[in-house]
């Protein structure tokens, strides 16, 4: 509970200035004039304890988390416990922040879930998670994962190959997901059986996709036109995720297919949007205080 060397206790008075812990044998005392921090100190405490027993292994990375978790009045015992999917080599993918709890929550329970948000707060992973553990549940009769092939200031046709090798590079994060969820020779089992399926957007036209969960990764690089094509390829018994990241748009002429979307299909049923923030990147710490910066000069210059 206190860390090797006691860092964690240290890294909780850090945080909480305004109180005093003080920890003998296995009782923690909590000293303060302000009722309402002792309150939310006790409680992230409680929180930790249910955690640990429950099988959860603390760091750093994870107790930054929970502090924002306590702060925002959520439950972190509830959140990190929440297990998606039993990856290969008996991975377990849990959400790790509460923005991710919703966005898996979200995915549950609509037809179309649109999870926006910056680099890292793994919209894709656990899509791809979701995706699989509804494969697995007899839910839906095959995966598909697409994405726009728009360069990223390179140009398509230098790459070698034909079409599909050139294509790779754009599909390649997709793959690396699936595999983190099922062994390599079962992927490439699924992909020889057409059980799942992975594409460029344009495959998509003209076709109707029933009993599919479709993923939709990079959406902020369709053109309008794509989206409503692709929104209108969804038949009986499936249900799609978009992915996207408002602030990376490669599209010719910055007219992403997300712009105002949400405003056009508010008061749908069973469509959602869910918004991920940088308090929801679990990559290094590096990359939260990147999307930060960015998210601050954003702001300014709007002002």
């Amino acid at each position: 509970l206190v860390g090797p060397r006691d860092q964690f206790l240290r890294r909780i008075e850090k945080e909480f200035t305004s109180v005093l812990i003080t920890v003998r044998g296995n009782e923690i005392r909590i000293d303060g004039e302000d009722t309402v921090m002792v309150a939310s100190v006790a409680r992230l405490f409680e929180e930790l304890v249910t955690l640990i027993h429950s099988g959860q292994t603390l760091d750093e990375n994870t107790l930054e988390r929970i502090f924002t978790m306590v702060r925002d009045d959520h439950r972190p015992s509830e959140i990190l416990s929440h297990q998606v999917l039993r990856g290969a080599r008996g991975r377990e993918v849990k959400p790790k922040t509460a923005g991710q709890k919703r966005y898996v929550d979200a995915i549950a329970e609509n037809v179309i879930t649109f999870g926006l948000g910056p680099a890292g707060t793994g919209k894709s992973w656990l899509a791809v998670a979701m995706a699989v553990r509804a494969l697995q549940a007899k839910q839906v009769q095959r995966i598909i994962l697409t994405r726009p092939a728009v360069e990223a200031g390179e140009r398509l046709g230098f790459l070698p190959g034909d079409l599909m090798a050139k294509i790779d590079p754009y599909l390649r994060p997709l793959y690396d997901a699936l595999y983190d969820m099922v062994d390599p020779e079962g992927v490439n089992r699924l992909i020889e059986k057409q059980i799942v399926e992975v594409a460029p957007l344009a495959f998509m036209r003209g076709r109707t996709l029933n009993n599919s969960f479709i993923i939709l990764d990079e959406a902020q690089n369709t053109t309008p036109e794509q989206m409503k094509m692709f929104l209108t390829r969804i038949g009986f018994g499936s249900r799609v995720v978009v992915t996207g990241d408002t602030t990376q748009i490669d599209v010719p002429n910055g007219k992403s297919g997300l712009g105002g979307l949400e405003r056009k299909l508010s008061g749908i049923d069973n469509l959602a949007f869910v918004r991920l923030s940088g308090a929801d990147v679990v990559r290094h710490k590096i990359v939260a205080d990147i999307v930060e910066a960015y998210e601050k000069a954003d702001g300014d210059a709007t002002r």
